[in-house]
């Protein structure tokens, strides 16, 4: 069985190199992500042109993700690595000063008014806790917990409900307009707390504008999750800032019911945050890191993602190539029986609209006529990629492909769970578009004579609901 779990790499100075690129394609990756909390507008459009490069010269359709920096609070650059113990006090002040060992500077003019005493804040992705014991004059004082390194300009993590700043930011639509115009795949909002933060983006619905995903970080997204999903086009499980804002007890448990509420509802779901951490330096993982990346795809996860691993790592092409191989045997794992009917339970049962109960419908029907026949592919046409999510909601055990005219959407599919996507010229009428669409995939070796496929369209060439299933014989 080849891999159907999705892959997303983030590039960066270890990564960004044209011979990387390519090797990291070779490896599995399929989305490549840019992360704009780090460097400027002009070096992340740069990297965008080196990376569609590198997909052109190797012949292989790999996403873009632009991953928006959002009201994401730092601390101000160390002038030198800094040693920071468990049980030590530090001294916090907003401003952008050098930050030292004797006072530690962040990039939030607010900090001494939304932040209390009591309160637990977190420097990266929370190895390093602080505890405010006390409010003197200019500054905080808190006290370590768990100690370790900092060095950098690193994230801050204020409570998402003590934050001042709306999201989206004013720098990130800025950031946003630039990559739009050049025709971006995804788009990633950070800190979403509500349905009204994806709205405020005010860019056109995917094909016509990029693939909205919303990052599941803030306690109130979670309170909100139901109107985020239906709001955006995926969604990412962002455990770093989800876990500083939920106990860590609990976290695992939200991990299973957001990507299975995504799923039902045919958006994909990004498991992220230190997935391979160790592979930053190390060339193997841990063995605890394994079973994460494992489990997150029994999970249901549709796309898994590596951050520094691949962005500052030694060798990015190996840690693609290392998660390749994990997600794939836990893809021959997975129990594709048993998930098909707790979406059939959980999602077919629910009161919807008429366009939204035919999709659901004929979903399920080509599911089960592909898994009863035995047939060996199932092909779904489709201007916007819904009918291709709809139907890896299922989780087929056969290939999907997902056949297309639209060339954004082209790149979209390439974060949809088990998808190969495939450009035709133009949607016909229903009988010429199947004939059109087998055809390519059986020159692109995808099937072969005699196979047998079930083809799943729309009745129309609009974009609408899915309402047409053909199970043919390849000639």
């Amino acid at each position: 069985m080849t891999r159907r779990t999705k892959i997303i790499a983030t590039i960066g100075p270890s990564s960004e190199d044209d011979s990387t690129l390519k090797a990291m394609i070779a490896a599995g990756m399929d989305v490549a992500r840019i992360n704009m909390s780090h460097g400027s507008i002009e070096e992340g459009v740069e990297r965008f042109h080196k990376i569609r490069a590198a997909s052109k010269a190797m012949g292989q359709p790999v996403g873009i993700l632009v991953d928006l920096p959002g009201p994401k609070v730092r601390l101000s650059k160390f002038a030198a690595p800094l040693l920071v113990a468990n049980g030590d006090e530090v001294l916090l002040a907003p401003g952008d000063e050098p930050s030292t060992e004797k006072k530690i500077f962040v990039k939030y003019e607010s900090l001494l008014t939304d932040i209390h005493v009591g309160d637990r804040l977190g420097i990266g992705d929370g190895a390093i806790m602080l505890d405010v014991t006390s409010h003197e004059g200019d500054h905080l004082v808190a006290r370590v917990d768990g100690g370790g390194i900092v060095q950098g300009s690193p994230g801050f993590h204020i409570p998402s409900d003590r934050l001042r700043i709306s999201t989206p930011t004013t720098e990130d639509l800025r950031i946003l307009d630039a990559f739009v115009e050049l025709g971006v795949d995804f788009v990633a909002v950070s800190f979403v707390r509500s349905a009204h933060d994806i709205r405020r983006l005010g860019i056109e619905p995917a094909p016509r504008g990029p693939l909205v995903v919303a990052k599941i970080e803030t306690r109130a997204a979670v309170a909100n999750l139901d109107g985020i999903i239906d709001a955006c086009g995926a969604v990412m499980v962002a455990r770093g800032d989800l876990g500083l804002e939920m106990s860590i007890a609990e976290l695992p448990h939200l991990q299973k019911d957001i990507i299975s509420r995504c799923i039902a509802l045919g958006r994909p779901a990004i498991t992220a945050t230190q997935m391979l951490e160790s592979m930053i330096d190390a060339p193997a993982p841990t063995r605890a890191e394994a079973s994460d990346v494992a489990n997150a795809v029994f999970d249901g996860t549709s796309v898994v993602m590596l951050s520094g691993e691949t962005a500052v790592g030694n060798d990015p092409a190996n840690v693609v190539e290392t998660m390749a191989a994990l997600a794939e045997r836990a893809d021959e794992r997975f129990d594709y029986e048993g998930w098909a009917l707790h979406i059939k339970r959980d999602r077919l049962s629910e009161p919807q609209g008429l366009d939204s109960a035919v999709t659901d419908t004929m979903t399920m029907a080509t599911w089960r006529a592909a898994t009863e026949l035995g047939a060996k592919a199932i092909i779904c046409i489709s201007r916007s990629g819904f009918t291709v999510r709809a139907i890896a909601r299922f989780r087929p055990e056969v290939p999907i492909i997902g056949v297309t005219p639209e060339p954004r959407t082209f790149g979209q599919l390439t974060m949809s769970w088990g998808a190969r996507p495939m450009m035709i010229d133009r949607i016909e009428n229903n009988v010429e578009t199947v004939r059109t669409a087998v055809d390519l995939a059986k020159r692109e070796g995808h099937v072969r004579t005699g196979d047998l496929v079930a083809v799943l369209g729309g009745s129309t060439a609009t974009i609408g609901a899915t309402d047409t299933l053909r199970v043919v014989r390849v000639p």
